[in-house]
């Protein structure tokens, strides 16, 4: 075992601050990291303050890692000392069942989560990223080109995987009209990749300033949501709706810009459950749907994909001991659009 220096909060209502602990030494088929930059994402809110009811204390949050390999077991053949690396959302799951066979881990009933899943190597809770290292099996670790941004490039271990991979599910693409709710984190990513898909991209908002960022990360129209007629102008015209909206929001009035057999997926989570009406879905055969990041493969071809195109995440960066101020701002949607820790500022 060898001391980590992070940060955690201790309780729902107490700040985080600062927090030293125990990481195991590599296994053999563990690689060892030295963290650079970890995403702040609102998850890390939610579960840091127990608004899920699940949380494990003390919680050192982060789940969007970058860094470098500075320790192998001596079983690991896909990365070496200095590589530039990533982890994401999980850590570790059964292996075995049909979820874990097609590459689809983040459904497994026995994944490992970043930070607080159970740790079979310490028998405590697994710690995340506000924190100066992390040793994880090599089948959770995940190449990042020369090509990407290490900073800009930590936001895409969760806010760019999680968008990603509901339009590669749908197959989004040329020919079709893809909607956006939300230019956030996840919104602003969300626009990017289905340009970059080649689909006519619509962004709504309920922000008359966010319009102009909308266009530069490659929206074509931009609605408010709350100009009833400009609503209207888009009944019945969407293939592919992607809601990356967190606030309580009117599911129904979506749903009926689909055409049919259109779908409207959800990866954004309200903190109450929506009402939905049948009638939207019914009357032409629309669906809606829910999308869980993704799978390993699935996220290593996402940064593929955003270091052949030159995609990265808009970012502000903080220091560690700016957390707390940073989670206050996030409440207020004071981020533009995503804040990024520099971990150096521990050490």
């Amino acid at each position: 075992m060898f001391t980590t220096k992070g940060y955690a909060t201790h309780g729902a209502h107490e700040p985080l601050k600062p927090f030293s602990f125990e990481r195991r030494e590599p296994t053999p088929s563990d690689v060892q990291i030295e963290i650079l930059f970890c995403g702040v994402c609102h998850s890390d809110l939610h579960i840091a303050r127990n608004e899920w009811g699940f949380t494990t204390y003390p919680c050192v949050p982060g789940h969007e890692i970058v860094g470098r390999v500075v320790k192998t077991g001596r079983e690991v053949k896909k990365f070496k000392e200095g590589d530039r690396v990533a982890v994401g959302c999980m850590v570790d799951s059964c292996r075995a069942c049909s979820d874990c066979e097609k590459g689809l881990e983040q459904f497994c009933q026995g994944m490992i989560l970043t930070y607080g899943s159970e740790d079979k190597h310490t028998g405590g809770v697994t710690y995340g990223g506000y924190s100066t290292s992390i040793v994880v099996d090599q089948d959770f670790v995940l190449e990042i080109s020369d090509k990407l941004d290490l900073a800009a490039a930590a936001p895409l271990l969760c806010a760019g995987i999680t968008t990603y991979s509901p339009m590669r599910h749908w197959n989004v693409g040329k020919g079709q009209k893809v909607g956006v709710v939300g230019l956030g984190g996840l919104g602003h990513m969300a626009v990017k990749f289905a340009n970059a898909f080649g689909a006519e991209v619509v962004l709504f908002t309920t922000s008359p300033g966010k319009e102009t960022d909308a266009k530069r990360f490659g929206a074509h129209e931009v609605v408010l949501s709350r100009d009833e007629e400009a609503m209207k102008r888009q009944l019945n015209s969407f293939d592919f709706i992607l809601d990356t909206a967190s606030g309580k929001h009117d599911l129904n009035a979506y749903l009926e810009l689909l055409k049919h057999d259109g779908t409207l997926t959800l990866v954004g989570i309200p903190a109450e459950p929506e009402a939905i009406g049948a009638m939207p879905l019914v009357r032409r055969r629309r669906s809606l749907a829910g999308s869980l990041i993704g799978g390993i493969a699935e996220t290593q071809e996402m940064l593929d994909f955003c270091a052949d195109r030159g995609i990265a995440c808009e970012i502000e960066m903080i220091p560690m001991e700016n957390i707390n101020k940073a989670y206050e701002r996030m409440l207020k949607s004071d981020v533009k659009y995503r804040f990024v820790i520099g971990v150096g500022s521990l050490r």
